[in-house]
């Protein structure tokens, strides 16, 4: 990325007055429309919604980059588990992160998401996954979860796809299958979900890739 591209943006924590806002990013930048309520970009900022009653109650991140008082991206750490063979372990899963489009290829989302990780690592937090482009996310760290010990929660996501980030708090014993909170669930973004499966003849889409991977066609938020 060309230096003379970078911009500095204020990073800090997502404010109650700012969720309107936070959901504009995102609508915009997964190509949400006023009138179509079931579209990605719809289901992406319900996502936010629903993880936000965790964050508030201190469980994981919501942040905002800003320009002055304009809220131009939002990334969002929340709370899962890692079913480890000695117990369940609190970690965190890095979805979804949203800049909006004029912003977007400025160094905005690298810069929340390193601001988020180094919030992550003074609570004690010994991981954070998320499902994206190795080519993007490895420049912060996160390598294949395969590699590392850890399965993933669904046989629909790629194994490149399916990445983590072992923060000073990791231990060695942390290993095991990565559980996502029920909200992943619930709004069907987990994983590629193959609609050529049920006969439509419809090409593949990913029902978290733009919401894992970035809010880019290219991957890369940033």
């Amino acid at each position: 990325m060309p230096l003379s591209t970078l911009v500095l943006v204020n990073v800090r924590f997502e404010g109650p007055h700012e969720r309107k806002a936070v959901r504009a990013v995102h609508l915009a930048a997964f190509g949400g429309k006023p009138d179509a309520s079931s579209d990605h970009g719809h289901v992406v900022a319900d996502l936010v919604d629903d993880l936000r009653t965790a964050v508030t109650r201190g469980e994981g991140l919501s942040l905002v980059a800003c320009e002055g008082d304009e809220v131009v991206g939002h990334v969002m750490f929340s709370p899962s588990l890692l079913d480890a063979p000695a117990r369940l372990v609190p970690v965190q899963v890095l979805s979804p992160i949203g800049v909006l489009p004029a912003w977007q290829g400025r160094g905005v989302g690298s810069a929340l998401i390193r601001k988020g990780l180094e919030l992550l690592a003074e609570r004690a937090v010994p991981l954070v996954f998320l499902e994206g482009a190795p080519q993007y996310y490895s420049r912060f760290g996160f390598a294949p979860g395969a590699e590392q010990g850890f399965r993933k929660p669904s046989l629909r996501i790629p194994d490149a796809g399916f990445q983590a980030i072992r923060l000073p708090a990791y231990e060695e014993w942390m290993t095991g299958t990565l559980v996502y909170s029920d909200a992943f669930w619930r709004h069907d973004l987990v994983g590629l979900r193959d609609q050529d499966a049920e006969g439509g003849g419809v090409a593949a889409r990913s029902s978290t890739s733009a919401c894992q991977y970035s809010a880019t066609p290219s991957g890369r938020p940033e």
